[in-house]
């Protein structure tokens, strides 16, 4: 015991010194937050449920992605949403337990502005001893009505896997193709497309809730300390394999990261941003667009644990996260109904960085974080959870303005706020 206390007593001085802002404001302290705040207009008549006809399904909302459908000229026709969804995420979450039960199906939802309807995808082919378990969830874009490759992150029963599926813009049924599995998908996390058969995906983990004996300790600690031990591949496939040789490549492009969670593809193609859950940080990587490889450039400090990042297409990153840590833990355990939720748009400026920003919203970002170098903040949506619960993606549709949210344990899985 006296060589346990020896060998954590600098780790958790490491964790407070590199995380101090995260460690104070999200564990030894809860920020108060508005009942509900969206920077273009009040709650109450601008944001609403996403499903209009509620669905016991349709709850526990993990991922949302931009499903976007070109027509024969190149010309943008929709932009719709793919959701991820668990209603069973209660008795079977990998990242934060418990792991009870993993035979009810979590399920994927298609949500269409133009007829403000949300979709059930229907699984087909899917084998049937397969369970599923969503997280991230990515979709190649629909050229001329074309079917577009979808990706979903499935922390199955027995390991964590990579399904791919093939959806066509004229049906709600979503084809199986292939399970894909490899020895690095250990916690996969997060996926971002660079072609219809490659893409980044992070590992949260690398010790994990599965291990034996250890996985009830193990995974918090890495958590809690952010030791910096998960990591984000880039990974390439081959159509024409079966589910065990379809991987022809996993190359670990960003390692060292304290619980790897969200990552996007800026519209440039020329950055990638991962968020680091554990320090409260997003890390911006340079990226090389011939071989995928990564480098390093700046990180922005949040004032929350960020959960998935998304980037609009004028290539702001929208960062969705967690405000209070030991309340989603206590959320997670069933012994509060809420946890707060926060929603910022990350932007890079040119020229002097002002002490003051976000002023606008009810918490101001700026209160709690320094000014980021050669980027601003601003908060596009608050909740003390009362208006909506544990927010972990966030959209913004540049064409319409709208907002999209889904939430991790959210009753009514996601909502959409129209400016």
């Amino acid at each position: 015991m006296r060589l346990f206390l020896v060998t954590l007593t600098p780790l958790l001085g490491l964790f407070i010194w590199r995380s101090k802002y995260t460690f104070y404001y999200n564990i030894l302290t809860k920020m108060e937050l508005p009942d509900g705040y969206y920077y273009e207009g009040e709650v109450s008549s601008h944001c609403h449920p996403m499903n209009s006809a509620p669905n016991l399904s349709f709850k526990y909302c993990e991922d949302a992605s931009f499903w976007d459908h070109y027509d024969a000229d190149g010309k943008l026709e929709e932009r719709r949403v793919v959701v991820s969804c668990d209603s069973g995420r209660r008795k079977w979450n990998t990242v934060m337990g418990p792991l009870l039960d993993p035979i009810p199906r979590g399920s994927l939802w298609i949500y269409s502005p133009i007829s403000g309807e949300t979709t059930h995808l229907t699984l087909e082919n899917f084998p049937a001893e397969h369970t599923f378990h969503p997280l991230g969830v990515e979709i190649y874009p629909s050229y001329s009505g074309n079917a577009s490759y979808m990706y979903v992150v499935n922390h199955a029963a027995n390991k964590t896997v990579i399904e791919q599926f093939q959806v066509s813009p004229s049906s709600s049924v979503a084809k199986h193709i292939r399970t894909l599995s490899h020895p690095f998908f250990i916690a996969s996390n997060a996926l971002a497309l660079t072609s219809p058969t490659s893409f980044y995906v992070t590992n949260d983990h690398v010790f994990t809730k599965r291990l034996p004996y250890v996985g009830a300790v193990l995974p918090m600690v890495e958590t809690v300390l952010g030791i910096p031990l998960s990591f984000a591949g880039h990974v390439i496939i081959n159509p024409d394999e079966t589910d065990e040789t379809a991987v022809l490549s996993h190359n670990v492009v960003a390692p060292f990261v304290a619980f790897s969670n969200g990552l996007s593809i800026s519209p440039s193609g020329l950055e990638l941003a991962i968020a680091s859950t554990s320090i409260g940080t997003v890390y911006f990587y340079s990226r090389n667009t011939s071989t995928n490889a990564l480098t390093f450039s700046t990180s922005v400090q949040l004032p929350f644990p960020p959960d998935n990042v998304k980037y609009d297409h004028d290539g702001n990153l929208v960062v969705s996260g967690h405000p209070h840590f030991p309340t989603l833990l206590q959320l997670v355990a069933g012994k509060v109904d809420i946890a707060p939720s926060w929603v910022v748009s990350i932007s890079r400026i040119e020229g002097a960085v002002t002490a003051e920003y976000d002023l606008n919203a009810p918490l101001s970002t700026s209160t709690i974080v320094p000014s980021p170098a050669n980027h601003t903040v601003q908060t596009l949506f608050q909740s003390n959870g009362k208006i909506f619960t544990s927010s972990t993606s966030g959209l913004i549709d540049t064409l319409s303005g709208n907002l999209y949210v889904t939430g991790l344990y959210a009753e009514d899985g996601a909502i959409i706020c129209h400016p």
